[in-house]
């Protein structure tokens, strides 16, 4: 049996450094947050600017560190069994909800259930199949939401059992999906529960007000464990997808922090504020997804010549001018136990040989200047995301594709690519956990966020043999066998890896740059 206790100990360290650098008088902090956000319900959101909210408001069994690695949160310490498949919990004393109720095993036991529960619609459920039953319960093969691998043994004992040995799970378990649930506020309010006046949460701050597309507003919550040691008062979350107005509104000292900026200013900025535009490798994908359940895009060459086609090699240092490296695999380079990805086998190909070699794949399904192919290229509202399309159109123009740019804001935008609503959409991934298996599943069968609905039995047997396997090495060689059947098949379009792109007011300290980009206002102080 494995005892994590050492943890702690750091967490209060952290604490307690960060408590003496507060200013005496802690103010709220002004942040843009980029899309709006649709839910303060963990089981509801989906985008990182709703992460950052509910990220502040709820905390899991672990939560994140200042460089977004797992540490206690609502449990003190755990237990994991010889066999890696049961983690024993014992959640802390002072574990309090904000109208002063314990937050108890039951709450969790309560939240996984309503994850899992196909009635609750979670699109994020699959991240936490890696439970005892869970994923028979989200499909509804299973009805019996008690015999989901998660028990409470007393208020303060959690015992959760995995179909598998994972070795991503504490990690996993920072994710929102993760967290507790009031079961007592749910009861008693139904849906409302999650209403400003009605929320219940357990995490640093509180909601005291949420405009749908305008702002959430937060404070302190004083039942929180560590509320003593909150050096920001609450958290000002705008709504702001326009990147040159929330550039401009920062320069006149309306906001603290960007979570974006636009790319053609950075030059700019690394001249005129020194320091403050922060741009750090970060675990994600940038890609397009292509709708596979629709002619043409049925046939894998035709989405080839799409993929080859791109000059992924001027987008990061051109186009954007913030350096983004190429992506020639689905996974991210760095991923833990994973080594280098699969790539596409024609990834160091001369430029102008990609492109003949896409013409030809063109002509072979038919297109030619007679017969040329069209094609919707969907974004959403953003000044870097629409800089790309209009280049990738460019590229795309010598094959004789005509394309129609088309533009709605996030939450349209990614409501309609859940429905299916595409030809070829622009997308992005951010990791949730630090393993390639969370980038490979989104290309399986039936996951809500394969929004071009790609299909192949074998990957998916591939992605369901690794779960079997305790061996790191063994596990790696066959999801990398999965990822190369994506990339041969071009089930997607893979552009560039991710950095992050924030823009930090230097009085803001305790942000730390991570390949996570998660900075919780738990950690930061402001000092004028």
């Amino acid at each position: 049996m494995l005892l994590n206790r050492n943890l702690t100990a750091a967490a209060a360290a952290t604490a307690i450094a960060l408590l003496m650098a507060a200013p005496a008088d802690a103010r709220v902090l002004n942040m843009h947050n980029g899309g709006d956000v649709t839910s303060l319900d963990p089981h509801k959101v989906s985008g990182d600017w709703e992460n950052r909210v509910v990220g502040d408001i709820f905390e899991g069994l672990v939560t994140e560190d200042v460089n977004a690695e797992p540490i206690p949160g609502m449990a003190e310490s755990w237990e994991i069994s010889d066999d890696g498949l049961v983690y024993t919990f014992t959640l802390r004393e002072d574990a309090v909800w904000s109208d002063g109720e314990p937050v108890t095993a039951d709450d969790f036991v309560f939240a996984f259930q309503r994850l899992m529960d196909p009635a609750t619609a979670a699109d994020y459920a699959y991240l936490q199949y890696t439970i005892k039953n869970a994923e028979a319960i989200n499909t509804g093969e299973n009805e019996a939401l008690d015999s989901l691998g998660v028990k409470a043994l007393d208020d303060r004992t959690l015992e959760i059992t995995l179909e598998n040995p994972t070795p991503y799970l504490l990690s996993a378990l920072t994710h929102y999906t993760a967290y507790p649930i009031p079961q007592h506020a749910v009861e008693a309010n139904g849906d409302e529960w999650v209403r400003v006046e009605n929320i219940v949460v357990n995490g640093p701050y509180k909601p005291t007000e949420w405009v749908p597309g305008s702002h959430v507003l937060t404070e302190i919550n004083e039942n929180y464990y560590d509320a003593g040691n909150l050096a920001i008062e609450g958290v000002k979350f705008f709504t702001l997808e326009d990147e040159s107005a929330a550039l401009k509104r920062y320069r006149a000292g309306e906001f603290d922090i960007l979570t974006e900026f636009p790319t053609d200013q950075y030059q700019w900025m690394q001249e005129n504020l020194p320091g403050e535009a922060r741009v750090a490798p970060f675990a994600g994908l940038y890609y397009y997804a292509v709708n596979t359940q629709q002619e043409p895009f049925t046939d894998p060459n035709v989405r080839k010549a799409l993929s080859m086609s791109i000059n992924r090699e001027v987008i990061g240092p051109q186009i954007l001018g913030t350096g983004e490296l190429p992506a020639y695999s689905w996974v991210p380079p760095g991923m833990a136990n994973y080594g280098d990805p699969a790539r596409v086998d024609w990834a160091d190909m001369d430029y102008g040989a990609k492109v003949e070699e896409a013409k030809r794949l063109l002509e072979e399904a038919g297109f030619n200047e007679d017969n040329p192919l069209s094609l919707q290229l969907r974004y959403n509202t953003n000044e870097n995301h629409k800089r790309i399309a209009v280049a990738v159109a460019a590229m795309w123009k010598p094959l004789g594709i005509e394309v129609e740019l088309y533009n709605t804001e996030t939450k349209v935008h990614y409501d309609e690519l859940t429905k299916g609503i595409l030809d070829v959409a622009r997308a992005g991934w951010l990791a949730d956990y630090n393993d390639a298996f969370n980038f490979l599943q989104l290309l399986e069968t039936g996951v809500p966020f394969n929004y071009g609905r790609w299909s192949n039995e074998d990957y998916d047997a591939l992605l369901d043999e690794q779960a079997t396997i305790t061996d790191l090495e063994e596990r790696a060689a066959v999801m990398k066998e999965a990822e190369q059947i994506a990339l041969d098949q071009s089930a997607s379009i893979p552009i560039y890896y991710y950095i992050s792109r924030n823009v930090v007011k230097p009085y803001i300290e305790g942000f730390e740059d991570n390949v996570f980009d998660i900075h919780r206002t738990r950690w930061m102080s402001i000092n004028e």
